[in-house]
Formats: structure tokens, sequence, C-alpha cells
């Protein structure tokens, strides 16, 4: 292998090429992956040579065996970014700060105890990861706990066996994601360190490593890079610390290549800076042009992964402002609002932004009419509820003029065919939509009222069973609620001969 030369960076020995061999047929499958491999020392610290001369046997075996040198690793390059991890500008020395804080000494339960003994008795490194980390250093308790491991999956599935520990849900176990349920009380995902490998914008084939730099260097946003030791100690290589302090967002690395890695970043991008910013419109202009370039790799991305980052943004601080934002760098296209109505939305946030409005709302906003509904759902798989939210509102977001101003609203519920649950949280949304609080203030008041007629009673009357059910009972609420709900069963059973009769002679004149 005449005219190879081996670069050695911190751990990693990077193998460069060799011209003459790119071209030899009978190994080029090999000699592509040769070509394209790292060589990982782990922390052995010491160089390992590839003299001038190796024959191409050895590569072969570097590449297919892994057991040419019992402390390397063949790894394919990972898509990190323009610059090689190790050039990547990062601390010397991670540890920033050590917590002490009342939300970080909640977290030591009983199972998150048990847990850390475990970890100490078969000498496997173990620390808090990503969220959890950010939100102590925000002040927030955290709702779950996910932990980064120097165990292997194989390794720790062996761990909990022999501890009799239960293990569940093994489907992230080729990601190396373990989840044991520590004392039958807490289930805990823990993922071993890993480099993602290969990336297609949506999905990564990863390989593990030991080195936490490595790990923390795959993530998407530097705030979510930091580790957290059982001893308070806060792990920041990336200065995610110094961008939280500064309610700063910003990416690991170069934002076009941790983009292109899996495009739904463009998305946690705009939830993220709602949970961090403390302004709307901060962003780094760099970014938002960096994300406009790649907007159009979103049109790959499953519409349930969009709207699950697309709601958490709506749900959170600026959700109006950033929906703009998100349209301005032309996002709308891509996850099925080609045509928004930005007038709307203005009109909207200008009146109710601070009414506290449902994801749906924002969107609704957006949409011109029913169609438009049904293409964004199509896109983004709503669930029943939100997808029947949205229809709602659009359908009844027009003026409704009344001498009874709530009544319009009130007949929304009494005639609606979905639960009355359902009925009435979508009408305080139209409600929310409108701006209309003294309305919203009298709905919340409303206590809605029993219909007194049934079925049973319609039958008593002489209603026959089929066509002449729904027309009569909705005359019939309709006159009840005209009379402000003051006609008993009896005054209401009085004019059913006469609603059959007025039926059936619609009837027979069609």
């Amino acid at each position: 292998m005449s005219g190879t030369r081996v670069v050695l960076t911190d751990h990693v020995i990077k193998v460069l090429r060799v011209p003459y061999l790119e071209n030899a047929s009978a190994h080029s499958r090999i000699w592509r992956r040769f070509m394209t491999s790292y060589i990982s020392l782990g922390y052995c610290g010491s160089l390992l040579a590839v003299h001038n001369g190796t024959n191409f046997s050895t590569v072969i075996a570097l590449c297919s065996a892994r057991s040419h040198y019992s402390s390397a690793k063949i790894l394919r390059t990972p898509r990190y970014r323009s610059k090689t991890d190790m050039e990547l500008k990062c601390r010397e020395n991670p540890i920033v700060i050590r917590l002490d804080t009342p939300e970080f000494k909640s977290l030591f339960t009983n199972e998150v105890l048990d847990l850390k003994k475990l970890f100490e008795k078969y000498q496997y490194e173990i620390r808090i990861a990503g969220g959890a980390v950010r939100d102590l250093l925000m002040g927030i308790t955290p709702k779950d706990l996910d932990f980064a491991t120097t165990a292997t999956p194989e390794e720790l599935k062996t761990m909990f066996n022999k501890e009799n520990i239960r293990m569940i849900n093994m489907s992230g176990e080729k990601h190396g994601t373990i989840t044991p349920r520590i004392n039958d009380k807490e289930n805990f995902e823990i993922t071993t360190l890993r480099i993602d490998m290969i990336t297609d914008g949506r999905h990564a084939e990863v390989e593990f490593t030991k080195d936490w730099k490595l790990d923390a260097n795959r993530r998407d946003l530097t705030v979510n890079s930091m580790f957290l030791g059982f001893d308070g100690s806060v792990y920041d290589y990336f200065f995610g610390y110094d961008d939280l302090k500064k309610r700063r967002v910003a990416f690991v690395g170069d934002a076009d290549v941790r983009i292109k890695e899996d495009y739904l970043r463009i998305m946690r991008y705009f939830r993220f800076y709602g949970r961090i910013a403390e302004t709307p419109d901060n962003h780094d202009n760099e970014t938002l042009e960096i994300i406009k370039k790649n907007v159009m790799g979103l049109e790959n991305i499953s519409g349930e992964r969009i709207w699950m980052e697309l709601k958490k943004t709506l749900q959170g601080n600026f959700a109006g402002d950033l929906l703009k934002t998100m349209l301005n760098v032309g996002i709308g296209k891509y996850i099925g609002i080609p045509d928004p109505n930005i007038e709307e939305l203005n009109k909207v946030l200008n009146r109710s932004k601070h009414l506290g409005l449902h994801p749906m709302s924002y969107l609704a906003a957006l949409l011109n009419n029913i169609d438009a509904v049904t293409v964004l759902h199509n896109r983004l798989k709503f669930s029943g509820y939100d997808r029947d939210m949205a229809y709602f509102i659009v359908e009844h977001r027009g003026d409704k003029d009344h001498s009874r101003r709530l009544l319009p609203y009130e007949k929304l519920v009494l005639h609606s065919k979905m639960k009355q649950k359902d009925a009435i949280e979508y009408t305080k949304e139209v409600l929310k939509y409108r701006g209309d609080e003294d309305l919203l203030q009298l709905f919340d008041k409303w206590e809605v009222p029993r219909f007194p007629i049934n079925g049973k009673i319609l039958k008593d009357n002489g209603v026959p069973p089929g066509k002449m059910y729904g027309p009569i009972i909705n005359k019939l609420k309709d006159i009840w609620i005209e009379n402000e709900y003051k006609q008993t069963t009896d005054d209401l059973a009085k004019l059913i001969p006469s609603l059959i009769g007025e039926f059936e002679n619609k009837t027979r004149m069609k």
C-alpha cells in the first residue's frame, strides 16, 4: 500500500486515500469501504501504524475481520459535518458546573439510586442525557430521565438478566436503547453511546462508541448535547451551557450538515426556540437561511413526525410568531399548507393569542376552507380529535347574529352529534379564535340543559320509526332552545302531531 499516510487526531486515526488502488476492480467494494473508514482506538492512546508497503490482504483483514489489531475497530465514515469531529471547536475540560439544586436532588428516587448502584457494581459509566440536563439548568424539574452509557446493548442485557431486572420494549435495541423496569416501578431508557454512520435525511445507521464527545457531537442542538453525572457534574463539550445562558438555539457544528442528517431537525429548531428564547424574533439569520435552503427535505419526512414537533411548537411560547417564521422560510408547501392565509392568521393573533389558543386554531386560521383542512390532515395525519376541531373551527368561525348573542353557540353544542364534552371544547375554541372574551366567559358559566324528549317519547306519541325521527327531534329542540329551555316534556309532546303532519306533507310534495 505504497503512499498510505496515517493521521492521528486524539483517539482517531483516519486512513487517507491511495489513488492507484481506487481503480482495483477486484477489490473495489472493500477498497471503497476502507477508504471511507476510521480506525478508532478508544482510549489506548498509542499510535497504530499502517506502514508503507502494507499488503492489500491487511486492508481486507482490517475491513472484514476487524481483528488485525486487538484495540482497533473499523468504522464507516460518519456524516458529521464539514469539519471532522476533532477539528470542531469543543471544550478541553467539559465539566462546566456542578448542580446541587432542589430540582436535581429531587431526581434521586429509590429506583434511580438502585440504577446508579447497579452500574457502579458492573463498572459501566452512566450519565443523564439530553433534555433533562437542559431542563435542570433552566430550573425545571424534568418529566422524564434518559440515560447514556458506555455499556453496549449486549452488556446491558447481560447485566439486567443477571440481576433479574425485566426489560421492556426491545424495539430500540438496534439503535442502542434498552429499557429496564427498576423495582417494577420506573422504566428508564438507557442508550449506548453511538455515532450516526449513514444518514438519509430521515434515519441513521449507528455505530457504538465509548467516547462521550463523539456521542455529543452527533446530537442536533448544543443545548441538547450535554450530559449530567450523578455527582451533579454537567459535561458540555460543545458550549450548550453558554448558549443556554444566552437563550440561544444553535446546531452542533455545521447547521447545513446537521439538518441534512435528519430534516426533522428543522422543526425541532423552532420547537426548542420556543422553549429557550426570550424574544420571538432573535433568530440567527444565517441559521434561517440554511433552514430555508433545506426545507424541501421535509417533503420526505412522515406527517406524524412533523405534526409531533409542530404541535409542541404551537403549544409553547411565541407560537404564532414562530409559525409565521416557519412559513416565511418556505415550510408551508412541504407540510400541507401550500396557500396559507397569513392575513387571517394575523387577525387571529392580534385579537386572540393571549387567550391560550389550541394548536388547531393557529392552523385553522391559515386554511381558507374545509377542503384545505382535508389536505392538511392528509399530510400530517391528525388525531380524530384534532382533525374534527379543525373542521369545526373553519365551519363555525364566521359571524353569528342573534339578539341572544350566546344562543348560536349553545345550539352548536345542543345540536351536535359528537360527544357533548368535545362539542363544548370545540365551541370554546371557536370563541377564543374569534376573540370573543365576553361570550367566552358567559359560555364557561352556561350549564348545558337536558333536552326533555327522547326516542321513546316520540314513539309513544305516534312518530313511526325511520326517517321522521331526526327531523322531528331537531325541530322540537329548536323550539325548546328558542323558548330558553322552559318547555316541559308535556309541552313539547303536544307539538308532535302537528310536526308529523308537516313532515308527511313535505314528503308528499317531493
